[in-house]
């Protein structure tokens, strides 16, 4: 099963990467695979309340992104963006890791993968601004969030004893 649950978490990865879109019949097969696993390694209810507390959060996220996205298109002085800060489908892949991750861990995913995106953001806007292309590429440069939160998750369930060793005591 862990192997089955890694091609998942790669598929979906590399499929975001190369067109920034989760695909609906993987999220189907990874919510099944998802409530499978949890419920195995953690119980109901943890399991649920995982799923639960992941699609609120993300969804929430989501507004918020669709809302800025609106603005920045009003800013920019044009009818509609085209590009959306966190898709649907990245609402239903963190439904999925928090079924996989059940409660409260989906906290610490979630908060893990902010915070690797928002490095490699930084990164990216560091490199542009170092090309002196700060102002055509920074606020015009996309990153999907989807390898972010399977690498967070794929770290917390391959490798807890690392994370754990890095957090603070």
């Amino acid at each position: 099963l862990a192997l089955i649950l890694f091609g998942y978490l790669l598929a979906v990865a590399v499929i975001d990467l190369e067109h920034r879109l989760i695909l609906a019949p993987l999220s189907l097969f990874g919510l099944g695979l998802a409530l499978i696993l949890g419920v195995i390694v953690r119980g109901w209810a943890a399991t649920l309340i995982g799923g639960v507390a992941g699609f609120l959060i993300l969804y929430a996220f989501y507004w918020l992104g669709k809302i800025f996205a609106r603005l920045r298109a009003r800013r920019l002085g044009v009818e509609a963006d085209s590009e959306e800060a966190l898709g649907s489908g990245d609402v239903t892949l963190v439904t999925v890791l928090g079924l996989l991750l059940g409660w409260p861990l989906i906290w610490f995913a979630l908060l893990l993968a902010i915070l690797l995106g928002g490095a490699v953001s930084l990164i990216i806007l560091l490199v542009a601004v170092l090309r002196g292309r700060y102002r055509q590429q920074a606020f015009n440069m996309f990153i999907p969030y989807a390898p972010f939160f399977i690498l967070s998750a794929m770290l917390l369930v391959y490798f807890p004893q690392v994370v754990s060793a890095l957090l603070p005591r």
